[in-house]
């Protein structure tokens, strides 16, 4: 029987239990009295005792109408008990037949003794049953009331684990946790030696890159038990429980040395103290302050290490991350093309993908693309393919599934006008044209109108090598580019509209950037803006000016400037080649769908020819870069 039946017969035996206690004294009181046996003789003489049950002693009856007694309560039923010396009863009860008494029974007297104990302990033993049954039921599966200070931490089973064949994308992360894996193996090689085991292990990178993989790799290589704890199962409600769970766990890491104990999300109880008004004695701090502890407090012959996962390691405490708590910091980084290639590889390796599909073309169509995001496109085009009746995957199905992951879901219910269809085409032609003409641009994949996500139109641009520095000339060029579709309306429409203002917010930024944080404008290689610490929040950063207004004005000055170079060299580019712009606008009018090929036929004068396997796309009102 599971715990949800035992609960419910639980609950419904003490309801029946109730109602018929509540039952049995409500009868009594309301019905039955007890009568002096001088009273009794009373009302038998005067014909108000219509029947007789006498049982050694002891005597029920009823009356023939309601008696009242003295405080005016009226009884139907009563008992009555004979006097020893009283040797007549029967003699006189029979002559009582004739004045209204109907019925007379006499029983022998054999009283089981263990009724009368049944009766005396009978609610006691009851409601100790009652608390035993409750108390088990509260300290098993279900609630587990009264274990709230034992740790949460689940022991993962190694059936079918995972192992460093299962990750990739992050070779660099995967060679340094090795090295633990040896630790957890073979410990005397390093002991030997005077080296000690490292205690804690961080694994610090941004969302979905393969953090919790890792972890599950490591325990998985070495084959050693393996907790796993989420940080936010460590802080309740209640004061003191987030510290006994810290305790709780580390006991059970030393019963099942060697081991891993993995905290996931550790920002969530490990985030800086005295981040909060009113004194550091918090719940999460005092969490904190034990797990401090016990780490401190590691022999490093128990072969238990630690292992815990963020991506915000800059609200951590400095006291966790100092050596002797997490000695090691594994930085898990986006893959990089080789690495994104192997991931989707792995993921493909149950799907059944054509023979045209080329995971080469599909990694380097996807810069910035995390392990998760990968992922989740192979999923998509599976689901893609499945809603096709295709017997496999193939290059069209990863196409459209990354035009959806990018620039989102096709929204075929919304009703455009053909002027702002038209509009649309003008606007994205705009950003289109400009951003071939540029220098130090990123190729354009594909151009579109077709209203996605929260968009009405999208130019995607996608580099051919990721970056990790942009110079000042690309940075520019972008400037250009996200202004290229206002002074397309401006230009070719004959006015402006909403659908720029993204691109104004983005060229605003990147330029305000350019000026204030990486130096890239006359006023010098300084950084105007300090980062402070928010009390509430740790370290949250603020902007707080450190500069006079005189300063203020020039940076405003310089901001307008780079806008406004960009908005000028946009319009250049356009009025020089408006014919080639009006045949991409109207051709993009028309098609609605261009690719990266169709754009570059246009640009060229030549006539596009179109694809045999186009996806739809999309995307927001603005440029976009993955």
């Amino acid at each position: 029987m599971n715990q949800t039946m035992k609960n419910v017969f639980l609950w419904l035996f003490l309801i029946v239990i109730v109602v018929l206690v509540f039952n049995i004294f409500s009868q009594v009181e309301q019905s039955s009295t007890e009568l002096p046996f001088s009273t009794f003789m009373e009302q038998g003489q005067n014909g108000n005792i219509s029947s007789l049950e006498m049982k050694g002693q002891k005597v029920n009856g009823d009356f023939v109408t309601p008696f009242e007694d003295a405080q005016g309560h009226k009884f139907t039923k009563f008992t009555t008990i004979v006097p020893e010396f009283y040797e007549n009863l029967s003699k006189d009860i029979l002559s009582w037949e004739g004045k209204g008494l109907q019925k007379f029974k006499v029983q022998e007297d054999k009283e089981n003794p263990w009724m009368a104990v049944l009766i005396g302990w009978g609610p006691i033993l009851l409601l100790i049953v009652i608390w035993v049954m409750f108390m088990r039921q509260m300290q098993g599966g279900g609630n587990k009331a009264l274990s709230f200070g034992k740790s949460k931490a689940r022991l993962i089973d190694n059936q079918g684990k995972v192992t460093f064949k299962d990750v990739a994308g992050v070779d660099e992360a995967i060679e340094e946790l090795r090295e633990i894996v040896e630790f957890l193996k073979t410990p005397k090689k390093f002991t030997k030696l005077g080296g000690k085991i490292p205690k804690g292990v961080l694994l610090m990178g941004p969302p979905g890159t393969g953090k919790t993989l890792l972890a599950k790799a490591i325990a998985g290589e070495a084959d050693v038990p393996f907790f796993s704890i989420s940080g936010s199962e460590f802080v309740e409600m209640f004061v003191g429980v987030g510290a006994s769970r810290v305790r709780d766990m580390f006991e059970q890491g030393k019963k099942n040395a060697p081991c891993i104990i993995f905290v996931d999300e550790i920002d969530a109880v490990g985030r800086h103290r005295g981040a909060g008004l009113g004194g550091g004695h918090d719940e999460r701090e005092q969490t904190l302050n034990q797990m401090l502890v016990e780490m401190d407090g590691f022999e490093s012959e128990e072969g238990v290490i630690l292992m815990a996962a963020t991506n915000r390691p800059d609200v951590l405490d400095p006291a966790l991350l100092r050596p002797g708590r997490f000695d090691r910091r594994v930085v898990v980084a986006r893959p990089d093309v080789n690495g994104r290639e192997a991931i989707i590889a792995i993921h493909t390796k149950k799907v059944p993908i054509s023979e045209a599909v080329d995971l080469r073309v599909i990694a380097r169509s996807t810069p910035g693309f995390s392990g998760a995001d990968l992922q989740n496109l192979v999923n998509e085009a599976a689901l893609l393919a499945a809603r096709r009746d295709k017997d496999v995957v193939d290059m069209s199905d990863f196409e459209e599934a990354k035009d959806k992951i990018i620039m989102g879901l096709e929204r075929k219910s919304l009703a455009m006008s053909e002027d702002e269809k038209k509009n649309t085409a003008y606007h994205e032609a705009g950003h289109t044209l400009v951003a071939v003409k540029l220098p130090d641009s990123d190729p354009i994949h594909k151009v579109t109108t077709v209203p996605r996500g929260r968009a009405l139109g999208v130019t995607v641009q996608l580099p051919e090598d990721d970056r990790y520095t942009y110079t000042k000339t690309y940075l520019e060029s972008r400037i250009a580019i996200l202004m290229a579709g206002r002074v397309a309306e401006e230009l070719f429409m004959g006015h402006m509209t909403t659908g720029a203002g993204n691109d104004i917010e983005v060229a605003t930024d990147l330029a305000r950037k350019m000026v204030c944080k990486w130096g890239m404008s006359d006023l010098g290689p300084l950084n105007y803006g300090v980062a402070e610490d928010e009390i509430f929040l740790g370290k949250d950063l603020v902007r707080h000016n450190n500069y006079s207004d005189t300063t203020a004005q020039r940076i405003d000055d310089t901001i307008s400037e780079f806008i406004r170079e960009g908005y000028d060299r946009a319009s250049k580019i356009l009025e020089e080649n408006r014919e080639t712009f009006i045949r991409l606008a109207e051709t993009l009018y028309e098609k609605e769908v261009l690719s990266a090929k169709e754009v570059m036929a246009i640009v060229n004068g030549e006539t596009p020819e179109p694809e045999s396997e186009k996806a739809d796309s999309g995307g927001e009102d603005s440029t976009k870069e993955a």
